[in-house]
């Protein structure tokens, strides 16, 4: 089944019904002579999506739609509420309803939204919790003092800290060490969202949106999102609902890298408590020199400045590698992230650890 009908030309093996319904629905979309062999109708359409719904399971149904959409170009299908109301929701989608959001009909908008709605609280409930419990303890593990003032004193962990100190015959504890809380304001971080939004980072900016309404949930964090292309545009404002920001961001285009940098600069009041995330393929459409110096420039003033090829569970992305090592070589390694593991980014640059460590820890 596996080979399809051409190596079986004279039906010589038997399949029962259920194998049978599973190698039609295979044969319609990968037998190279038959493709756009689903026909242009949307009944051949909608039965077919529900064929693979009922003979495969869910991972697999998620990527036989995004080669149906890749290899028989059914973009224009999802204009049709009743076909995209049958599709699996997930990450591509999402991004494939992204990009025609600005083409999209009134009749369909109301179902595209229902499905990045479902996709995008599936993903928070999944990494909600673990970025929040980075970014804080990153934070609180940053607030310690251990020579606080008296109105700074943590005394629940004084007094933890030093109960091995008890003094029977005074009745009291002698603390040989203080603990405190710090300055809250002092740990305070920026945290800019720089997101390129050409069509190859589809995934990376819907996981990226999400993120950055996270971010932008915690007191502790000041979060700006900003995406582009060959223009910069400023999410920021949108972040409290991110299926509105990811309806907002406009996939496809060039890349203007150093544009985006210039805007972002300015976003930057405390260098030394910003941290500046780049999400890019490096393909750098405008000026790279200049963009190259602009990164020397944040770097030098204290910004902790990482360079995400990717953020999303693909493999290794493409990207260019020539830049890639132009900015290992200013310290700036630029590597992939999947969205697991971005918790565990911020962490490590809350802590101002070294990204190559990280790198490595995780290969």
């Amino acid at each position: 089944m596996i080979l399809g009908r051409k190596a079986d030309p004279e039906s010589e093996i038997t399949l029962g019904e259920q194998l049978r319904g599973m190698d039609a629905t295979l044969e319609a979309l990968y037998d190279s002579e038959r493709k756009g062999g689903l026909g242009s109708s949307s009944p051949n359409v909608n039965r077919w999506l529900g064929d693979i719904r009922k003979y495969f399971p869910r991972s697999v149904v998620q990527l036989i739609q995004k080669d149906a959409l890749e290899r028989l170009d059914l973009k224009q299908m999802l204009m049709e509420p009743e076909l995209l109301s049958m599709m699996e929701p997930d990450v591509s989608l999402v991004a494939t309803l992204i990009s025609l959001s600005k083409v999209m009909p009134e009749k369909t908008r109301d179902t595209a939204r229902q499905l990045v709605q479902q996709v995008v609280e599936d993903l928070r409930r999944r990494l909600e919790n673990p970025l929040k419990q980075a970014v804080r303890g990153s934070l609180n593990r940053a607030d310690r003092n251990r020579r606080p003032k008296l109105r700074e004193i943590d005394w629940h962990r004084t007094i933890r800290a030093n109960l091995k100190h008890y003094q029977p015959s005074l009745h009291t504890i002698i603390p040989e060490q203080m603990h405190g809380h710090g300055r809250r304001q002092q740990s305070l971080r920026n945290v800019i969202l720089l997101v390129d939004q050409s069509g190859s980072m589809a995934n990376s900016v819907v996981y990226a949106g999400i993120f950055g309404a996270i971010l932008a949930s915690l007191p502790s964090v000041k979060t700006h999102f900003v995406a582009f292309d060959t223009s910069v545009a400023d999410l920021t404002a949108q972040l409290h609902d991110p299926v509105d920001m990811l309806f907002g961001v406009q996939l496809g285009g060039g890349t203007d890298i150093n544009a985006a940098l210039a805007y972002a600069e300015k976003l930057v009041s405390a260098p030394a408590k910003t941290i500046l995330v780049l999400i890019s393929d490096l393909f750098e459409g405008g000026n790279k020199n200049e963009m190259l110096r602009r990164v020397a420039q944040l770097k030098e003033s204290g910004v902790q400045f990482i360079s995400l090829l990717a953020l999303d569970d693909g493999g290794a992305p493409a990207y260019d590698h020539q830049l890639a090592a132009q900015l290992a070589g200013m310290d700036v390694p630029a590597f992939a992230c999947t969205p697991d593991k971005f918790p565990d980014l911020m962490e490590a640059a809350i802590k101002r650890q070294s990204f190559s460590r990280f790198i490595s820890r995780y290969g």
